[in-house]
C-alpha cells in the first residue's frame, strides 16, 4: 500500500465506517495531502507501513513552526486517525506519531449577541424585497432553533411538522435529531412557504425549504452573506456568521434556566463538554451584572 491507496482507503472508512459528513473528510484529506506533498517535496520514501516518527516531527517542524497552533493540532489530529485506522485495519502495530502531542489551544469563547441585537438584525430585513421574507425566515431558524447552517441549507418540507411544532434536521455524521420550533420561527416560516411556491422550483430542489431566485437550494456562502448584510445595516461592531446564531441560542437559553442536557440534545452535540462553553459564557454574562448592579462590584 502507498500513500495514494492508504488515503483513500482511509477516506472510504471515515464514510462508510464512521459516517463523517463530506466536509469532515474534506478537512482530513486537506491535511493528509499537505503531509504527503512534504514527503514528495523532500524525497522521503517512507510508506505508511514504515513511516517513522522523527519524519512527522521533521513535517510538523517546517511545516508549522511560524503558524497557529490550531493549524499544527488539526494536522496533528488528522495524522494520528490515520495510522490509529491502519492500526485498527491490522497493517501496523504501533504509530509513529503516538508520542507526539498536540499544542495547547487558547480556548477564545465565541461571539454571542444580545436579545436586542437580535431584534435589531432582525428588524433590519426590508420584507419589501422579493426575498424578505425568506431572509427574516432564515434567522429566526438559525436563532429560534439553534440548527447549523449546513442543516439550515438541507432542510426539507417533508421534515417540517407544524401541528407538533418540531423539524428533523440531519446533523454531522447523518444523524437525524428532532429540534423544538418555537411559535414566532414557525408563524414566519408559514408565510415564506407561501411565498416559495410562488417560485418556478427546480425539480431537484422541490422538498427542499430554502431556495435561491432560481428555485434552488441556497448555499452555505449565501447564509453567510444575508447575516452579514444584516449585520453591516444596524452597524453591529461585532464579527459574526450564521453560527453566532447558534452560540447565542444556547447562550440565551442557559441564561434563563435551561438545563445542559437539554440543550445538548437540541444541538446535536455528541459531547455534553462541547454545550459546557455556554456555561463560562453565561458566567460572564454574571460577572457583568454584579459589576453593574452590586456596589462592590468595580
Amino acid at each position: 500500500m502507498n500513500w495514494d491507496s492508504g488515503f483513500e482507503n482511509f477516506k472510504n472508512y471515515l464514510k462508510l465506517e464512521r459516517g463523517l459528513s463530506d466536509n469532515s473528510i474534506k478537512s482530513y484529506d486537506y491535511d493528509l495531502v499537505l503531509f504527503k506533498k512534504f514527503l514528495v517535496a523532500n524525497k522521503i520514501n517512507d510508506t505508511p507501513f514504515n513511516c517513522k516518527s522523527e519524519t512527522i516531527k521533521n513535517y510538523l517542524y517546517k511545516s508549522f513552526s511560524d503558524k497557529k497552533s490550531r493549524s499544527q493540532a488539526r494536522s496533528i489530529s488528522a495524522i494520528k486517525s490515520f495510522f490509529n485506522y491502519l492500526i485498527f485495519e491490522g497493517y501496523i502495530k504501533e504509530s509513529p506519531i503516538s508520542n507526539i502531542e498536540a499544542p495547547k489551544q487558547e480556548k477564545k469563547l465565541p461571539v454571542v449577541l444580545t436579545e436586542d441585537e437580535i431584534k435589531n438584525l432582525i428588524n433590519s430585513i426590508d420584507l419589501n424585497h422579493d426575498f424578505g421574507q425568506r431572509n427574516k425566515t432564515i434567522i429566526e431558524i438559525l436563532y429560534g432553533t439553534g440548527i447549523r447552517v449546513s442543516e439550515l441549507v438541507n432542510l426539507k418540507l417533508s421534515n417540517i411538522f407544524f401541528k407538533e411544532n418540531i423539524i428533523k434536521v440531519i446533523g454531522k455524521g447523518n444523524k437525524e435529531r428532532f429540534v423544538p420550533l418555537g411559535e414566532i420561527a414557525s408563524y414566519e416560516m408559514k408565510i415564506y412557504i407561501n411565498d416559495r411556491n410562488r417560485l418556478k422550483i427546480d425539480s431537484k430542489s422541490s422538498d427542499i425549504l430554502f431556495l435561491n431566485r432560481y428555485g434552488r437550494r441556497l448555499t452555505r456562502s449565501m447564509i453567510f452573506k444575508i447575516i452579514s448584510d444584516a449585520s453591516k445595516r444596524i452597524g453591529l461592531d461585532k464579527k459574526i456568521s450564521p453560527h453566532t446564531l447558534r452560540h447565542s441560542f444556547a447562550t440565551h437559553l442557559i441564561k434563563n434556566g435551561a438545563d445542559l442536557r437539554t440543550i445538548q440534545l437540541i444541538l446535536g452535540h455528541e459531547s455534553i463538554t462541547t454545550t459546557e462553553i455556554y456555561t463560562h459564557l453565561d458566567t460572564l454574562h454574571l460577572e457583568e451584572v454584579l459589576k453593574k448592579y452590586h456596589p462592590r462590584g468595580d
